[in-house]
Protein backbone atom coordinates (compact mmCIF):
# COMPACT_ATOMS: atom_id res chain seq x y z
CA UNK A 1 0.00 0.00 0.00
CA UNK A 2 1.67 3.40 -1.35
CA UNK A 3 0.75 5.70 1.57
CA UNK A 4 1.98 9.28 2.23
CA UNK A 5 2.29 11.29 5.46
CA UNK A 6 1.03 15.04 5.43
CA UNK A 7 4.46 16.38 6.83
CA UNK A 8 3.54 19.76 8.07
CA UNK A 9 7.31 19.17 10.20
CA UNK A 10 5.08 19.67 13.90
CA UNK A 11 5.24 17.29 16.36
CA UNK A 12 2.39 15.32 15.29
CA UNK A 13 3.27 14.50 11.49
CA UNK A 14 6.80 13.90 12.69
CA UNK A 15 5.33 11.45 14.94
CA UNK A 16 3.04 9.56 12.67
CA UNK A 17 6.06 9.44 9.82
CA UNK A 18 8.24 8.18 12.30
CA UNK A 19 6.12 5.40 14.05
CA UNK A 20 4.83 4.15 10.10
CA UNK A 21 8.66 4.19 8.66
CA UNK A 22 9.52 2.03 11.73
CA UNK A 23 6.86 -0.63 10.74
CA UNK A 24 6.32 0.06 7.05
CA UNK A 25 8.35 -3.25 6.09
CA UNK A 26 5.50 -5.58 8.65
CA UNK A 27 2.70 -3.07 7.33
CA UNK A 28 3.95 -3.87 4.11
CA UNK A 29 3.95 0.25 3.28
CA UNK A 30 5.60 1.83 0.38
CA UNK A 31 6.18 5.15 2.29
CA UNK A 32 6.04 8.73 0.72
CA UNK A 33 6.32 12.08 2.68
CA UNK A 34 4.20 15.25 1.82
CA UNK A 35 4.52 19.08 2.36
CA UNK A 36 2.94 22.16 1.32
CA UNK A 37 4.41 25.64 1.76
CA UNK A 38 1.48 27.86 2.45
CA UNK A 39 3.44 31.13 1.24
CA UNK A 40 2.92 32.23 5.15
CA UNK A 41 5.35 32.72 7.99
CA UNK A 42 8.13 33.65 5.61
CA UNK A 43 11.39 32.18 6.76
CA UNK A 44 9.87 30.04 9.29
CA UNK A 45 7.68 28.23 6.90
CA UNK A 46 11.42 27.60 4.54
CA UNK A 47 12.80 26.59 7.57
CA UNK A 48 10.04 23.73 8.14
CA UNK A 49 10.22 22.56 4.70
CA UNK A 50 13.56 21.85 4.76
CA UNK A 51 13.30 19.90 7.82
CA UNK A 52 10.73 18.27 6.81
CA UNK A 53 12.90 17.43 3.24
CA UNK A 54 15.69 16.22 5.80
CA UNK A 55 13.45 14.20 7.70
CA UNK A 56 12.21 12.15 4.86
CA UNK A 57 15.94 11.99 3.24
CA UNK A 58 16.75 10.21 6.89
CA UNK A 59 14.10 8.16 6.99
CA UNK A 60 14.17 6.62 2.88
CA UNK A 61 11.18 8.27 2.38
CA UNK A 62 9.85 9.79 -0.82
CA UNK A 63 9.27 13.33 -0.97
CA UNK A 64 6.96 15.46 -2.33
CA UNK A 65 6.62 19.46 -2.11
CA UNK A 66 4.68 22.19 -3.35
CA UNK A 67 3.96 26.13 -2.74
CA UNK A 68 0.76 27.97 -2.43
CA UNK A 69 0.55 31.31 -2.26
CA UNK A 70 -2.88 31.15 0.35
CA UNK A 71 -3.14 34.90 1.32
CA UNK A 72 -3.80 35.51 -2.27
CA UNK A 73 -6.14 32.76 -2.78
CA UNK A 74 -8.26 34.02 0.40
CA UNK A 75 -8.68 37.64 -1.10
CA UNK A 76 -9.85 36.07 -4.49
CA UNK A 77 -12.23 33.20 -3.14
CA UNK A 78 -15.69 34.79 -3.11
CA UNK A 79 -16.95 35.84 0.49
CA UNK A 80 -19.54 33.58 1.87
CA UNK A 81 -21.93 34.26 4.58
CA UNK A 82 -21.82 32.88 7.97
CA UNK A 83 -25.75 30.88 7.99
CA UNK A 84 -24.44 28.96 5.09
CA UNK A 85 -21.64 27.60 7.72
CA UNK A 86 -24.08 26.74 10.42
CA UNK A 87 -24.64 23.44 9.06
CA UNK A 88 -21.22 21.99 9.45
CA UNK A 89 -19.61 24.98 11.77
CA UNK A 90 -16.51 25.02 9.49
CA UNK A 91 -14.61 27.87 9.05
CA UNK A 92 -15.47 30.32 5.96
CA UNK A 93 -13.95 29.03 2.69
CA UNK A 94 -12.44 32.66 2.22
CA UNK A 95 -10.47 32.78 5.68
CA UNK A 96 -7.18 31.71 5.84
CA UNK A 97 -7.89 28.62 7.59
CA UNK A 98 -10.47 27.77 5.46
CA UNK A 99 -8.23 28.65 2.36
CA UNK A 100 -5.18 26.94 3.62
CA UNK A 101 -7.42 23.47 4.37
CA UNK A 102 -8.76 23.82 0.87
CA UNK A 103 -5.63 24.42 -1.04
CA UNK A 104 -3.83 21.52 1.30
CA UNK A 105 -6.59 18.80 0.19
CA UNK A 106 -6.44 19.98 -3.47
CA UNK A 107 -3.05 19.49 -3.70
CA UNK A 108 -3.99 15.74 -1.52
CA UNK A 109 -6.05 14.53 -3.75
CA UNK A 110 -3.58 15.10 -6.81
CA UNK A 111 -0.70 13.55 -5.34
CA UNK A 112 -3.54 10.39 -5.07
CA UNK A 113 -4.06 10.98 -8.57
CA UNK A 114 -0.30 11.83 -10.19
CA UNK A 115 2.30 9.61 -8.24
CA UNK A 116 -0.26 7.63 -7.29
CA UNK A 117 -0.93 7.16 -4.05
CA UNK A 118 -3.52 4.40 -2.06
CA UNK A 119 -4.36 6.42 1.03
CA UNK A 120 -2.76 10.04 2.27
CA UNK A 121 -1.91 10.06 6.52
CA UNK A 122 -2.63 12.99 8.51
CA UNK A 123 -1.90 13.24 12.22
CA UNK A 124 -5.30 14.94 13.99
CA UNK A 125 -5.27 13.80 17.15
CA UNK A 126 -7.67 13.12 20.26
CA UNK A 127 -6.68 17.30 21.65
CA UNK A 128 -7.10 18.35 17.70
CA UNK A 129 -10.56 16.31 17.61
CA UNK A 130 -11.57 17.83 21.22
CA UNK A 131 -10.70 21.45 19.95
CA UNK A 132 -12.61 20.87 16.73
CA UNK A 133 -15.74 19.74 18.32
CA UNK A 134 -15.79 22.63 20.86
CA UNK A 135 -15.40 25.19 18.17
CA UNK A 136 -18.03 23.73 16.17
CA UNK A 137 -20.34 23.95 19.03
CA UNK A 138 -19.49 27.45 19.70
CA UNK A 139 -19.93 28.21 16.02
CA UNK A 140 -23.82 26.82 16.25
CA UNK A 141 -22.98 23.37 14.00
CA UNK A 142 -25.66 20.87 14.08
CA UNK A 143 -25.35 17.27 14.49
CA UNK A 144 -22.85 16.41 11.49
CA UNK A 145 -20.50 19.43 12.81
CA UNK A 146 -20.22 18.40 16.18
CA UNK A 147 -19.46 14.61 14.12
CA UNK A 148 -15.55 16.63 13.96
CA UNK A 149 -12.87 14.70 12.26
CA UNK A 150 -13.38 11.57 10.46
CA UNK A 151 -10.86 8.81 10.86
CA UNK A 152 -11.41 8.18 7.13
CA UNK A 153 -12.22 11.12 4.44
CA UNK A 154 -13.07 9.49 1.02
CA UNK A 155 -12.11 11.30 -2.02
CA UNK A 156 -12.53 10.08 -5.95
CA UNK A 157 -8.98 10.01 -6.07
CA UNK A 158 -8.75 8.17 -2.84
CA UNK A 159 -9.42 8.07 1.11
CA UNK A 160 -7.44 10.39 3.69
CA UNK A 161 -7.13 8.38 7.05
CA UNK A 162 -6.42 9.99 10.52
CA UNK A 163 -4.69 7.32 12.34
CA UNK A 164 -3.89 8.82 15.78
CA UNK A 165 -7.45 10.28 16.63
CA UNK A 166 -7.27 8.21 19.70
CA UNK A 167 -4.07 9.58 20.72
CA UNK A 168 -3.26 12.32 22.76
CA UNK A 169 -0.68 15.33 21.94
CA UNK A 170 1.20 14.81 25.40
CA UNK A 171 2.10 10.88 24.47
CA UNK A 172 3.37 12.28 20.88
CA UNK A 173 5.62 14.43 22.57
CA UNK A 174 7.00 11.92 25.20
CA UNK A 175 7.53 9.38 22.35
CA UNK A 176 9.59 11.46 20.03
CA UNK A 177 11.14 12.48 23.32
CA UNK A 178 11.95 9.05 23.81
CA UNK A 179 13.80 8.79 20.39
CA UNK A 180 15.71 11.81 20.77
CA UNK A 181 13.69 12.80 17.53
CA UNK A 182 13.38 17.09 16.97
CA UNK A 183 10.09 18.83 15.71
CA UNK A 184 9.27 21.76 14.53
CA UNK A 185 7.21 24.34 16.39
CA UNK A 186 4.65 26.74 14.35
CA UNK A 187 5.06 30.11 16.25
CA UNK A 188 1.57 31.06 15.72
CA UNK A 189 0.00 28.04 17.51
CA UNK A 190 0.61 30.41 20.30
CA UNK A 191 -0.84 33.84 19.20
CA UNK A 192 -4.54 34.57 20.92
CA UNK A 193 -6.07 36.38 17.60
CA UNK A 194 -6.87 32.69 16.47
CA UNK A 195 -9.73 31.40 17.79
CA UNK A 196 -8.35 27.56 17.77
CA UNK A 197 -5.57 28.89 19.67
CA UNK A 198 -7.80 30.97 21.92
CA UNK A 199 -9.44 27.65 22.36
CA UNK A 200 -6.56 25.73 23.08
CA UNK A 201 -4.63 27.77 25.50
CA UNK A 202 -7.55 29.66 27.56
CA UNK A 203 -11.12 27.52 27.12
CA UNK A 204 -10.42 24.06 27.44
CA UNK A 205 -7.85 24.19 30.00
CA UNK A 206 -10.51 26.10 32.13
CA UNK A 207 -12.96 23.57 31.29
CA UNK A 208 -10.88 21.10 32.07
CA UNK A 209 -10.83 22.22 35.67
CA UNK A 210 -14.70 21.38 35.67
CA UNK A 211 -13.84 18.06 34.19
CA UNK A 212 -10.46 16.37 33.73
CA UNK A 213 -11.84 13.95 31.27
CA UNK A 214 -13.12 16.99 28.94
CA UNK A 215 -10.78 16.11 25.90
CA UNK A 216 -12.16 12.33 25.51
CA UNK A 217 -15.95 13.05 26.17
CA UNK A 218 -15.52 15.74 23.25
CA UNK A 219 -14.00 13.10 21.28
CA UNK A 220 -16.46 10.65 22.48
CA UNK A 221 -19.10 12.98 21.24
CA UNK A 222 -17.44 12.89 17.59
CA UNK A 223 -17.89 9.54 18.10
CA UNK A 224 -21.91 9.27 18.93
CA UNK A 225 -22.49 12.62 16.62
CA UNK A 226 -21.00 10.31 13.67
CA UNK A 227 -22.27 7.35 13.89
CA UNK A 228 -25.80 9.15 14.52
CA UNK A 229 -25.49 11.25 11.61
CA UNK A 230 -24.74 7.76 9.50
CA UNK A 231 -27.43 6.24 10.65
CA UNK A 232 -29.70 9.10 9.75
CA UNK A 233 -27.77 9.65 5.71
CA UNK A 234 -28.75 6.16 5.51
CA UNK A 235 -32.85 6.73 7.05
CA UNK A 236 -33.64 10.24 5.29
CA UNK A 237 -34.14 9.64 2.25
CA UNK A 238 -36.93 6.49 2.82
CA UNK A 239 -38.46 8.24 5.77
CA UNK A 240 -38.87 11.35 3.72
CA UNK A 241 -40.18 9.97 0.77
CA UNK A 242 -43.72 10.48 1.93
CA UNK A 243 -43.68 13.51 3.08
CA UNK A 244 -41.79 15.58 0.15
CA UNK A 245 -43.63 16.23 -2.94
CA UNK A 246 -41.91 18.08 -5.85
CA UNK A 247 -43.46 20.22 -7.59
CA UNK A 248 -47.14 21.74 -7.48
CA UNK A 249 -50.42 20.30 -7.81
CA UNK A 250 -52.45 20.76 -11.14
CA UNK A 251 -55.97 20.63 -11.63
CA UNK A 252 -56.89 16.52 -12.68
CA UNK A 253 -54.66 15.27 -10.45
CA UNK A 254 -51.17 14.73 -10.25
CA UNK A 255 -48.24 17.55 -10.00
CA UNK A 256 -46.39 19.76 -12.69
CA UNK A 257 -42.41 19.78 -11.56
CA UNK A 258 -39.94 21.88 -12.74
CA UNK A 259 -36.93 22.54 -10.76
CA UNK A 260 -38.57 26.55 -10.21
CA UNK A 261 -41.09 24.89 -8.39
CA UNK A 262 -38.77 23.80 -5.89
CA UNK A 263 -40.08 20.98 -3.19
CA UNK A 264 -43.35 20.78 -0.90
CA UNK A 265 -44.38 19.04 2.26
CA UNK A 266 -47.09 17.29 3.10
CA UNK A 267 -48.44 19.72 6.09
CA UNK A 268 -50.21 16.31 7.78
CA UNK A 269 -47.87 13.95 7.44
CA UNK A 270 -44.76 16.23 8.46
CA UNK A 271 -46.55 17.08 11.63
CA UNK A 272 -47.70 14.04 12.43
CA UNK A 273 -44.13 12.78 12.92
CA UNK A 274 -41.84 13.35 16.44
CA UNK A 275 -39.85 17.12 16.09
CA UNK A 276 -36.35 15.09 15.61
CA UNK A 277 -37.80 13.89 12.37
CA UNK A 278 -39.69 16.81 11.61
CA UNK A 279 -36.49 19.11 11.45
CA UNK A 280 -34.64 16.28 9.58
CA UNK A 281 -37.22 16.00 6.97
CA UNK A 282 -37.38 19.95 6.78
CA UNK A 283 -33.49 20.12 6.30
CA UNK A 284 -33.06 16.99 3.51
CA UNK A 285 -36.09 19.20 1.11
CA UNK A 286 -34.35 22.38 1.64
CA UNK A 287 -30.48 20.55 0.68
CA UNK A 288 -33.12 18.95 -2.76
CA UNK A 289 -32.87 23.38 -3.65
CA UNK A 290 -29.62 23.48 -2.66
CA UNK A 291 -30.62 25.41 1.06
CA UNK A 292 -29.21 24.81 4.09
CA UNK A 293 -31.47 26.75 6.95
CA UNK A 294 -30.31 27.42 10.19
CA UNK A 295 -31.84 26.32 13.87
CA UNK A 296 -34.25 29.56 13.76
CA UNK A 297 -34.68 29.50 10.15
CA UNK A 298 -35.98 25.63 10.71
CA UNK A 299 -37.46 26.32 13.54
CA UNK A 300 -39.89 28.99 11.45
CA UNK A 301 -40.24 26.84 8.97
CA UNK A 302 -41.65 24.25 10.96
CA UNK A 303 -43.86 26.98 13.05
CA UNK A 304 -45.02 27.65 9.75
CA UNK A 305 -46.58 24.03 9.07
CA UNK A 306 -47.82 23.48 12.53
CA UNK A 307 -49.77 26.92 13.36
CA UNK A 308 -49.70 28.85 10.06
CA UNK A 309 -52.46 30.09 7.84
CA UNK A 310 -53.12 29.05 3.96
CA UNK A 311 -51.31 31.93 2.35
CA UNK A 312 -48.56 32.86 5.03
CA UNK A 313 -45.16 33.47 3.31
CA UNK A 314 -41.75 33.42 4.70
CA UNK A 315 -38.40 34.45 3.41
CA UNK A 316 -35.17 33.07 5.00
CA UNK A 317 -31.34 33.57 4.29
CA UNK A 318 -29.90 32.02 1.22
CA UNK A 319 -32.89 33.11 -0.70
CA UNK A 320 -34.97 30.92 1.05
CA UNK A 321 -38.79 31.35 0.46
CA UNK A 322 -41.79 29.19 2.49
CA UNK A 323 -45.39 29.65 1.44
CA UNK A 324 -48.16 27.43 3.39
CA UNK A 325 -51.33 26.19 1.39
CA UNK A 326 -54.09 24.29 2.58
CA UNK A 327 -52.33 21.11 2.77
CA UNK A 328 -48.73 21.49 1.83
CA UNK A 329 -45.46 23.99 3.11
CA UNK A 330 -43.97 24.82 -0.24
CA UNK A 331 -40.22 25.48 -0.37
CA UNK A 332 -38.51 27.68 -3.51
CA UNK A 333 -34.99 29.05 -3.89
CA UNK A 334 -33.64 31.99 -5.49
CA UNK A 335 -32.78 35.69 -5.46
CA UNK A 336 -33.50 36.93 -2.20
CA UNK A 337 -35.44 40.44 -2.83
CA UNK A 338 -34.51 41.74 0.76
CA UNK A 339 -30.58 41.72 -1.01
CA UNK A 340 -31.75 44.33 -3.35
CA UNK A 341 -33.73 46.41 -0.75
CA UNK A 342 -32.25 49.89 1.17
CA UNK A 343 -33.25 47.74 4.74
CA UNK A 344 -30.95 44.73 4.11
CA UNK A 345 -28.56 43.80 6.20
CA UNK A 346 -25.21 45.15 4.41
CA UNK A 347 -22.70 42.56 3.15
CA UNK A 348 -19.22 41.16 4.58
CA UNK A 349 -16.29 43.41 4.00
CA UNK A 350 -13.04 41.60 4.43
CA UNK A 351 -9.07 41.67 4.00
CA UNK A 352 -6.09 40.56 5.28
CA UNK A 353 -4.04 43.08 7.61
CA UNK A 354 -2.23 45.29 6.94
CA UNK A 355 -5.21 46.27 3.93
CA UNK A 356 -7.78 48.64 3.03
CA UNK A 357 -11.95 47.58 3.54
CA UNK A 358 -13.76 49.84 1.21
CA UNK A 359 -17.41 49.32 2.55
CA UNK A 360 -20.39 51.38 0.41
CA UNK A 361 -22.52 50.03 2.34
CA UNK A 362 -21.94 51.15 5.66
CA UNK A 363 -19.90 54.11 4.09
CA UNK A 364 -16.51 53.86 5.97
CA UNK A 365 -13.18 53.00 4.58
CA UNK A 366 -10.49 51.54 6.98
CA UNK A 367 -7.00 51.31 7.30
CA UNK A 368 -5.74 48.52 8.80
CA UNK A 369 -1.74 47.97 9.71
CA UNK A 370 0.22 46.50 13.21
CA UNK A 371 1.35 48.78 15.44
CA UNK A 372 5.14 48.78 15.80
CA UNK A 373 6.24 45.54 17.71
CA UNK A 374 3.14 43.46 16.61
CA UNK A 375 3.56 40.06 18.24
CA UNK A 376 1.23 39.53 15.13
CA UNK A 377 3.54 41.22 12.31
CA UNK A 378 5.77 38.42 11.37
CA UNK A 379 3.04 35.78 12.13
CA UNK A 380 0.57 34.07 9.69
CA UNK A 381 -2.07 36.93 7.78
CA UNK A 382 -5.10 37.96 9.91
CA UNK A 383 -8.42 38.68 8.52
CA UNK A 384 -9.77 41.33 9.32
CA UNK A 385 -13.95 41.34 8.71
CA UNK A 386 -16.30 44.61 8.99
CA UNK A 387 -20.16 43.20 9.53
CA UNK A 388 -23.21 43.78 10.92
CA UNK A 389 -22.99 43.41 14.73
CA UNK A 390 -24.81 39.82 16.20
CA UNK A 391 -26.11 38.71 19.15
CA UNK A 392 -23.25 37.33 21.34
CA UNK A 393 -20.79 40.25 20.70
CA UNK A 394 -18.65 42.02 23.16
CA UNK A 395 -16.36 45.04 23.11
CA UNK A 396 -14.35 46.39 25.99
CA UNK A 397 -15.22 49.95 26.36
CA UNK A 398 -12.09 52.15 27.03
CA UNK A 399 -12.01 53.12 30.63
CA UNK A 400 -14.56 50.15 31.31
CA UNK A 401 -13.73 47.36 33.81
CA UNK A 402 -14.45 44.50 30.94
CA UNK A 403 -16.22 43.52 27.73
CA UNK A 404 -19.85 44.67 26.93
CA UNK A 405 -22.50 43.20 25.20
CA UNK A 406 -22.95 45.06 22.15
CA UNK A 407 -26.94 45.19 22.41
CA UNK A 408 -26.16 46.83 25.82
CA UNK A 409 -23.75 49.75 24.05
CA UNK A 410 -26.06 50.51 21.45
CA UNK A 411 -29.04 50.72 24.24
CA UNK A 412 -27.35 53.07 25.72
CA UNK A 413 -26.25 54.75 22.94
CA UNK A 414 -30.55 54.84 21.61
CA UNK A 415 -29.86 53.18 18.71
CA UNK A 416 -32.70 51.29 17.14
CA UNK A 417 -35.04 50.43 14.59
CA UNK A 418 -33.29 49.00 11.30
CA UNK A 419 -30.04 51.22 11.72
CA UNK A 420 -29.34 49.08 14.87
CA UNK A 421 -29.53 46.22 12.98
CA UNK A 422 -27.31 47.02 10.70
CA UNK A 423 -24.50 48.69 13.21
CA UNK A 424 -21.08 48.03 12.05
CA UNK A 425 -18.02 46.05 13.77
CA UNK A 426 -14.71 45.47 12.65
CA UNK A 427 -13.66 42.30 14.11
CA UNK A 428 -9.95 41.30 13.74
CA UNK A 429 -9.01 37.86 13.97
CA UNK A 430 -12.00 37.12 16.26
CA UNK A 431 -11.86 40.19 18.26
CA UNK A 432 -13.98 43.39 17.43
CA UNK A 433 -11.46 46.33 17.36
CA UNK A 434 -13.51 49.00 16.20
CA UNK A 435 -17.29 49.87 16.67
CA UNK A 436 -18.95 52.60 15.01
CA UNK A 437 -19.81 55.67 17.57
CA UNK A 438 -17.99 53.79 20.56
CA UNK A 439 -14.83 54.83 22.19
CA UNK A 440 -12.60 51.13 22.45
CA UNK A 441 -9.61 50.13 24.49
CA UNK A 442 -7.15 49.98 21.61
CA UNK A 443 -5.99 46.97 20.65
CA UNK A 444 -2.12 46.58 21.41
CA UNK A 445 -0.83 44.96 17.94
CA UNK A 446 -3.83 46.78 15.49
CA UNK A 447 -4.12 50.06 14.21
CA UNK A 448 -7.45 50.86 13.00
CA UNK A 449 -7.99 54.26 11.04
CA UNK A 450 -11.76 54.89 9.81
CA UNK A 451 -13.20 56.99 7.29
CA UNK A 452 -16.45 58.16 6.39
CA UNK A 453 -16.64 56.97 2.15
CA UNK A 454 -15.03 59.95 0.18
CA UNK A 455 -13.26 61.42 3.31
CA UNK A 456 -8.97 61.66 3.63
CA UNK A 457 -7.70 59.97 6.39
CA UNK A 458 -6.77 62.35 9.05
CA UNK A 459 -6.71 61.37 12.32
CA UNK A 460 -6.72 57.54 14.21
CA UNK A 461 -10.32 56.44 14.91
CA UNK A 462 -8.81 53.03 16.84
CA UNK A 463 -10.68 54.56 19.93
CA UNK A 464 -13.69 54.49 18.15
Amino acid sequence: MRVAVGLSGGADSVALLCALADRSRELGLVLHAAHLHHGLRGEEADADLAFARELAAKLGVAFHESRVDTAAEARRVPKISQSSQAETGDSPSNSIEGTARRLRYAWFRQLLRDVPLDAIATAHTLDDQAETVLAKFLRGAWTEGLSGIHPVLNFPEGPIVRPLLQVTRREIEEYLKSRDQTWREDSTNHHLTYTRNRIRHELLPQLEGWNPQLREHLAHMADLARDEESWWQGEIPRLASSVILRGRPVRGGGRASTSAEGVALDIARLVAEPVALQRRIIRHACALIESSPAFEATEALRSLAQTGRAGQKLELGQGLRAERTHRELRLTRGPSTAENSDASEPSRYECVVPGVLEAPAYGYRIHLDFNPGSSYRDGAPLNAVLRSWKPGDRVHLRYSSGPRKIKEVLERMKVSGEERTKWPVLDVGGRIVWMRGAELEPDPNIRVIAEPMGVEATQDTSNG
